[in-house]
This record gives structure tokens, sequence and C-alpha cells, in this order.
């Protein structure tokens, strides 16, 4: 029998998968919309929603996901992703209406939902457990870097092939890299699947005895609702928000591209602390500074380089703590059960966001939304000190 490979293995290739995951999904309409939008004439609105169609696919099957990894281990489902993405992105390709061009991200949405981060830290914990934390911030720092290295790649296939020529490229990807990848490095089932079967990650167990588990569930849950619904606003308008507050196109670019390396930098400082802070500390700092980041980008272009680098190292740090948290409070013997409910909540979020931060940009303004954002993450900040206050009391 083949011994399972080193964690260092695993992550690395888990990690490499997710830069495609995401660039050739999450990260996809960004580069393409305008040119699918030049040759079909469909409205580029109706385009980009193409994104939200996914997303609320990927929200309806997440539950599932998450008993499916529970039961029968991230393998499996990790798999099928790559296979979805994949099936979707050609279905796109050959899109002639808008019915079939929604069908393609509807399928999309299935692999979104079976591959992306939720699905990934619900697969890590069934590998590792108690000890994923370190995994998880590892796999994140690979993510960070899929906008960063996939948005060229798409500029340049756009140039060689065409949109529909990307897509189908892309569907090549997952079945020739990340499937691959997910079959070869991940075991059938996870490493501490035989230490939970013998109790020895009972507390949330006891836990679930007691209204604190409520509570705290569902404060993570808006915790990571209102972040994550930020998150997508900030990802498909940033450019569009900076141009309104008076940036040219390249300058509004120029300062997109701090993101990337903030979040990596924020990333890549917890997985040098080895842990040293609690996960929910963790958690209550990055809706801080997603807050103060959001809040400074309403005062104009002199602050909007410090905002976007306070966010970004926000949203870095929030990547970690939305998977890292859970598995702290609530042990790691459910803990692809309870991914799988916190991830629905967030992509729907994340599905409802562009088109209401729309409405409300095209109405209102950009500082109107800008100042919504910051007190959606100021209330994401105080339901986070909320989970702190309740994990010291029990303590």
């Amino acid at each position: 029998m083949t011994p399972p490979l080193s964690r260092s293995c695993v992550v690395s290739a888990i990690g490499v998968a997710q830069i495609l995951a995401w660039g050739a999904s999450y990260y996809l309409p960004a580069v393409t919309a305008s040119a699918i939008a030049a040759d079909t004439g469909w409205p580029i609105q109706w385009v980009v929603g193409g994104l939200s169609i996914g997303l609320t696919s990927g929200a309806i099957v997440s539950p599932l996901v998450g008993r499916t990894i529970q039961s029968r281990g991230g393998r499996f489902v990790l798999c099928l992703s790559s296979i979805a993405l994949a099936l979707g992105l050609l279905i796109v390709a050959s899109s002639n209406s808008l019915e079939v061009y929604f069908t393609g991200w509807a399928v999309i949405g299935l692999g979104m939902g079976a591959g992306l981060y939720d699905a990934v830290f619900s697969t890590l914990g069934g590998l590792y457990g108690q000890a994923a934390r370190p995994a998880i911030s590892s796999v994140t720092l690979f993510g960070g870097f899929a906008s960063t290295l996939c948005w060229p790649l798409t500029a340049f296939l756009l140039e060689q092939v065409g949109w529909r020529g990307a897509c189908v490229a892309y569907a090549m990807m997952h079945l020739m890299v990340c499937l691959p990848l997910y079959a070869w490095a991940i075991p059938v089932q996870g490493l501490a699947t035989k230490s939970l079967a013998k109790g020895s990650d009972v507390r949330v167990a006891v836990d679930e005895r007691v209204p604190n588990f409520i509570l705290l569930l569902v404060l993570l849950c808006c915790v990571n609702l209102l972040v994550s619904a930020i998150g997508v606003i900030i990802a498909v308008q940033l450019i569009d928000l900076l141009r309104y507050s008076g940036a040219g196109l390249a300058t509004a670019v120029g300062l997109a591209a701090l993101l990337g390396p903030a979040q990596v930098a924020s990333r890549l400082l917890e997985r040098v602390s080895g842990g040293l802070f609690h996960p929910a500390w963790v958690l209550a700092l990055s809706s801080a500074l997603v807050a103060g980041g959001s809040g400074l980008l309403a005062f104009g272009l002199s602050f909007a380089a410090l905002a976007l680098v306070i966010y970004g190292a926000g949203a870095g740090l929030h990547s970690i703590a939305r998977g890292s948290t859970p598995l702290a409070l609530f042990g790691s013997r459910d803990y692809a059960v309870t991914m799988g409910k916190l991830a629905g909540p967030m992509l729907f979020a994340q599905a409802i966001a562009p088109v209401a931060s729309t409405l409300v940009l095209e109405s209102y303004g950009a500082k109107v939304l800008l100042y919504g954002l910051a007190l959606a993450a100021l209330a994401a900040f105080a339901l986070s000190c909320a989970i702190l206050i309740t994990v010291r009391g029990r303590a």
C-alpha cells in the first residue's frame, strides 16, 4: 500500500489547483466580461450576472458538499469540482444565447461550491483534524496569487484565441492539471478519521448541548456573510469605484493591483506566527482592517493606496479566519458539515451583493456605497468582538 504523501505535498498540490479554481471561475468575468458583451451583443450587466448565478448555484449545493466531505472525504468532492468547472466552462464557450450562457455558469457554480476555499478547508479538517490551521493558512497563500497570475493569463488568452478559446483552455487545465493533482495528493479518507472515530475530539459534542454553540454559529455566519459580501463588491467593482472617485483607468488598475500583495503579505505573517493568536482574535482583526480600509476609501484618492493595503490585509486574514475559527470553536468532528452550513449564506450574499451595490452606485454614487460598506464592516467587527467575549467567557 502506498504511504500517504507528506503534508507539504498535499498542501502544495491543493494550493496550485486553487489558483486555477479561483482564476477560472470567480475572477474570470473581470477580464472576459467586456469581450463577451462586445462579441455577442448581450448587455454587460447580464454577462457579469453569470457570476451571480454561479454563486447562487454554489450556495445551494454547499450544505450537501459539507455532508459529502464528512462522509466520503474531500478527494471525491474536489475531483468532481474540477469536472464541473471544466464542463461549465465548455458550455459557456459554446453558448450562443444567454440561456445557455447562464446554464454554463450554473454548472460552474456547482464546481465553485464543491471546489473553492470552504470545501478545501473542510477537506483539510478531515485530513489533519485540530492541526489543520497551518495547512489552511498555507493554501490561502497559494490562493492569494489567483488574480495576480490568472488575470494576465486570461488577457493573453483573449488576445490569442478569444474568450471562447480562453474558456476551453481553462477547461482543459481543470481536467489535465487540477483533477490529477487532487486525485494524486488527497487520500481517499482523512488521516484524522480513526482518531475522531475513537472520540478524541469530543469537545464539539459538549458545545452542542449549550446555547453558546448556536450563538457562536449565528455570529460567525453573520461576520462571514458581511465580509464576503463586501469582498465580492470590491473584487467586481473596485476599478469602477476608483474611477467614480476621479481616478483614470491606468491609475485605478494600478491601485487595484495593491490588493493581491496586501492579502498575501497578511497571510504570510499569520502563517509564520505559528498560530500564536486564537483564530477568534484573527477574525476580529480582519474585520477591523476591512472596516478601516472600506471607510478610508470613501475619503477619496488621497487615501486610496493606504485604504486598499489595509483592506487587502484584512481580506487576506479573513480567508484564514473563516476556516480556522469554526475549527477552533467547534472541533473537527463535524467540521465539514459546519463549513457547509456557513458557506451557503456566504455565497448567497456574494451572489446578491454585486446587483445591490450596482443599484446603490448608480442611484446614490460611490461615496454612499463606500460608507455603506464601511458600516457593514463595522457591524462585522462588532459581531466578531461578541464572539471573542463569548469565547473568553467559556475559557
